[in-house]
């Protein structure tokens, strides 16, 4: 995605292949993809209250709506690990 407003969405995903559920919009917008992605790493740390075994951050065009995400489709951490720095998910 080239210029615009972006936003981070937070998705929480279950354990089987139903699709995961954005469940909060974060008020920060961001005048790029890179910057709005920089900011994903913080964004799941400070959403550790989202009741789910999987928590994405996604990074959205504003007044657009998240990509459709499965559980499948990410890496998951072993159990009891999260590499805040290097992973996108948070479990």
């Amino acid at each position: 995605m080239g210029a615009g407003i972006f936003i981070i969405a937070i998705l929480g995903c279950g354990e089987a292949e139903a699709p995961c559920e954005q469940v909060r919009t974060l008020e920060s917008r961001y005048e790029s993809q890179a910057a709005c992605t920089a900011a994903t790493d913080d964004a799941l740390l400070r959403s550790g209250d989202v009741d789910y075994p999987v928590v994405v951050a996604q990074c959205v065009a504003a007044g657009s709506k998240p990509e459709d995400l499965a559980p499948a489709q990410f890496e998951l951490p072993a159990p009891g690990r999260f590499d805040a720095p290097n992973s996108p998910v948070r479990s």
